[in-house]
């Protein structure tokens, strides 16, 4: 299991749940997200340790944007969290860890991801809701028994230890 911290954009913050070792730091660069990153200087992220992936999560970026920014802010993973195409996602393959998001709900299409079984590294399966990024709401897991691609997953959205209890 690996855990994926994100909206972080503070450095008091990023430094805590850094002390903390997540296996990966989300850091929200759409500026319509109330966690967007707006303004962080660039050596907040340079505490860092490199055993954490540091992932730029982008909605509908154009790729040079998304290209300066991992330059940039030394980003290992990106999270496309948005249209993307799979044609797109595999623009970033073999650079850094791409992660390619999708809102779930009981009418949402596995087969779909069979286009971007080459071009990914994970998914991040996420509340459907009306705008990107995430909810903080829960979706029924049972839905992923549909899944049947070997491509490892995030689960996003109302994860918390009580959820996790319950199983």
């Amino acid at each position: 299991m690996k855990i994926k911290v994100c909206g972080l954009k503070h450095p008091e913050n990023i430094n805590a749940v850094a002390a903390l070792q997540p296996d990966y730091a989300g850091f929200i660069l759409y500026g319509k997200s109330p966690r967007y990153m707006a303004n962080l200087a660039t050596d907040a992220l340079q505490t860092i340790p490199a055993s954490i992936q540091k992932t730029g999560v982008f909605v509908n970026e154009s790729s040079e944007n998304i290209d300066r920014l991992v330059t940039e802010y030394g980003f290992n993973a990106v999270q496309l969290h948005g249209d993307e195409s799979p044609e797109f996602c595999a623009a970033f393959k073999g650079r850094v860890t791409v992660i390619k998001a999708f809102g779930i709900n009981e009418d949402f299409d596995f087969e779909q991801l069979k286009d971007y079984a080459n071009n990914v590294d994970l998914f991040l399966f996420d509340t459907k809701t009306k705008e990107y990024g995430g909810s903080g709401k829960t979706f029924d897991w049972a839905i992923l028994d549909q899944y049947k691609l070997d491509i490892p997953f995030f689960l996003s959205g109302g994860v918390g230890l009580e959820k996790y209890k319950r199983g």
